[in-house]
């Protein structure tokens, strides 16, 4: 039963649950870049490129199977039926996904910093904007400048 317990106590820890979120929303975020790059972006880098379809650019190693009825091209098709290719187009939208993903959380972390740096900057113009806390006062040493003012006033 303690391992249980144990293993309740870890669960419950915040950095646990925060690292489990994160993974849940960087995994939903790699989708939606996919998606974004596969559907948006490398159909309009094929366009300017003249119509190139990055997903079809393959080099063949090996010899296609003896039944195989499909076409030469088609890399999804190769593919399934064991060819060994090289998919070098599916590299480069794999190369530009990553580079839209490190951006955007290279932009998140910039702001980020941004943030902390304001803060640590306010908070170090408001220390040096606060007065200096006044050093505590001996009552004895307060009694003995009191007596040496008298004397000097009768002296």
């Amino acid at each position: 039963m303690a391992i249980v317990d144990e293993f309740k106590k870890f669960i419950a820890r915040g950095n646990v649950l925060d690292l489990a979120v994160g993974v849940m929303i960087g995994a939903a975020f790699g989708k939606i870049v996919s998606s974004l790059n596969e559907n948006m972006i490398m159909p309009v880098i094929g366009w300017l490129f003249g119509s190139i379809d990055f997903s079809k650019y393959f080099l063949q190693l090996g010899d296609a199977p003896a039944d195989y009825k499909g076409s030469l091209t088609d890399y999804a098709a190769l593919k399934a039926a064991g060819v060994p290719m090289i998919g070098y187009g599916e590299f480069i939208t794999q190369i530009v996904n990553f580079l839209i993903i490190a951006f955007v959380l290279f932009m998140l972390v910039r702001s980020v910093n941004k943030m902390i740096d304001s803060v640590k900057k306010q908070e170090a113009e408001a220390a040096a904007a606060a007065p200096a806390p006044e050093a505590p006062v001996d009552p004895q040493l307060i009694a003995l400048k009191e007596i040496l003012e008298e004397l000097r006033k009768k002296g």
